[in-house]
């Protein structure tokens, strides 16, 4: 890890304030851009796998690799959009996102407003708890060592690496999110977001399935949907759960702060920040949850002086980062369980 925290974390100057506000602003002609490259490739893909179920099962396989990465890509145009920073206006924004929410089967309403609550909560001690943070939020070392011995091996099985990572994600965007969990029945209009992407679903689905049988939809669509939500939630937990990642009581808890020190900065080779959008310039976007995606590199590399504390993971480290579950607040850093 090529930064660890060893000083109080600073205010930001309004100058510095200043400086990252002007990454803000959508720009048109790349928003455009980005929505025709890459839904254009995402159809020509999709194309070209279904031709493939008729001569090779193993080439099908092959390409849902890099149509997972495209299904990466297109939610973060729709996390963009929830953010209404893709485009310049708001409906614009609600349209692609819809559109996105048939791709990565999360409805945009409901996904929404889970995620602008984890933009307050956090990296906050105070406010943990949200069934949105699960894959980021942490109990603390002191706090499981009062555990009793069977709470401790309940939360050390339900934060094993091998089921949050690998089990859950495909549950959680192929399942779970069919219902508007964690969505009170004051928030009709969430709610019905969720049921009308299920009937988008069906619509979609239902005349594939009867033009190439089930079969053929089985092997196009479920490998890159299980490959890119195990993928996709690694990418959202690595960001904010590993060891210099710090952690913040209600008191103490800022944006800046938030981001800069509870956020990393995953630097990626060019064709994987291509299908991430980016998202791994995490620390700017929580800083400037509005700076769309295709400005965040631009924005991180003019402003040099703000992001010098930000932590940078390489992707060797950032496979390692599943193992930090606690966080230690004599230490101030997050560790693995203890040992039995």
């Amino acid at each position: 890890m090529s930064h660890m925290l060893t000083a109080t974390p600073r205010s930001m100057k309004a100058a510095e304030q200043a400086r990252l506000g002007t990454f803000q602003a959508p720009l048109q002609m790349r928003a455009v851009w980005q929505v025709v490259s890459t839904f254009g490739a995402y159809g020509a893909l999709t194309a070209a796998m279904y031709a493939s179920v008729k001569y090779s099962v193993w080439l099908t396989l092959l390409l849902a690799i890099p149509y997972s990465g495209l299904m990466i890509r297109i939610f973060i145009f729709q996390h963009d959009c929830g953010h209404n920073s893709f485009f310049a206006t708001p409906l614009h924004n609600r349209i692609l996102g819809r559109v996105c929410s048939v791709i990565t089967m999360t409805p945009f309403a409901w996904w929404r407003r889970v995620h602008a609550r984890h933009h307050v909560t956090y990296n906050n001690l105070d406010l943990r708890g949200c069934p949105a943070d699960f894959y980021t939020d942490c109990l603390t070392l002191a706090e499981f060592e009062k555990l009793s011995r069977f709470k401790r091996g309940v939360y050390r099985l339900s934060h094993n690496p091998a089921l949050i990572h690998l089990l859950q994600p495909p549950l959680v965007f192929m399942i779970l999110q069919r219902v508007p969990f964690d969505t009170p029945a004051s928030c009709a209009a969430e709610r019905r977001s969720a049921y009308a992407l299920n009937l988008g679903l069906l619509l979609m689905f239902a005349p594939l399935i009867y033009f190439f049988g089930i079969k053929a939809v089985l092997l196009v669509h479920l490998p890159a949907m299980v490959l890119s939500s195990i993928i996709g939630i690694w990418l959202f937990a690595v960001q904010h759960r590993f060891e210099a990642s710090q952690w913040f009581a209600k008191a103490d808890w800022t944006q800046a702060n938030a981001a800069l020190h509870g956020t990393s900065y995953f630097k990626l080779p060019r064709l994987l920040r291509w299908f991430t959008a980016d998202i791994g310039t995490h620390h700017v976007h929580h800083l400037r949850p509005s700076i769309p995606n295709y400005r965040l590199h631009e924005c991180h590399e003019a402003c040099q002086q703000t992001m010098a504390d930000v932590t940078v993971l390489t992707i060797a480290e950032a496979l390692k980062t599943p193992s930090y579950a606690l966080w230690d607040e004599n230490r101030r850093r997050m560790v693995p369980f203890p040992a039995r």
